[in-house]
């Protein structure tokens, strides 16, 4: 249950600031390293790693065919590692703002309110 809630919760930051529409992985790093005041190289590292996310999401959706249980089934494990990729770039202290930024995207998914804004 917690993976699905992080999986939600990264899914919302993906789209957060897009109007519904996904970001570019470069934008998303972008977007990061304005909230955890990421240096140029982990932003670069995590630009690579986002991007990478991004084409395998794609084709885990390619091989779901709109099977969401299987989606589902392929996202958690890819966002589990993302995620543990970009906390291994991280300071300390911002890996903690990145757990508490996840867990506030999180909590707006519970309720309903999507995850666009900051």
């Amino acid at each position: 249950m917690l993976m699905c809630c992080f999986l939600l919760g990264v899914t919302a930051f993906c789209r957060a600031q897009g109007g519904g529409m996904r970001r570019s992985p470069a934008d998303q790093a972008k977007a990061l390293q304005m909230q955890l005041s990421l240096n140029d190289d982990q932003t670069a590292k995590i630009t690579a790693i986002l991007t990478a996310q991004s084409t395998k999401r794609d084709s885990i959706r390619t091989a779901a065919n709109g099977d969401r249980d299987a989606m589902m089934q392929g996202m958690m494990p890819l966002m589990k590692d993302t995620n543990a990729k970009i906390k291994a770039i991280l300071t300390p202290d911002q890996a903690t703002a990145y757990d508490k930024l996840m867990q506030e995207r999180m909590d707006r998914m519970k309720q309903g309110g999507g995850g666009g804004g900051n």
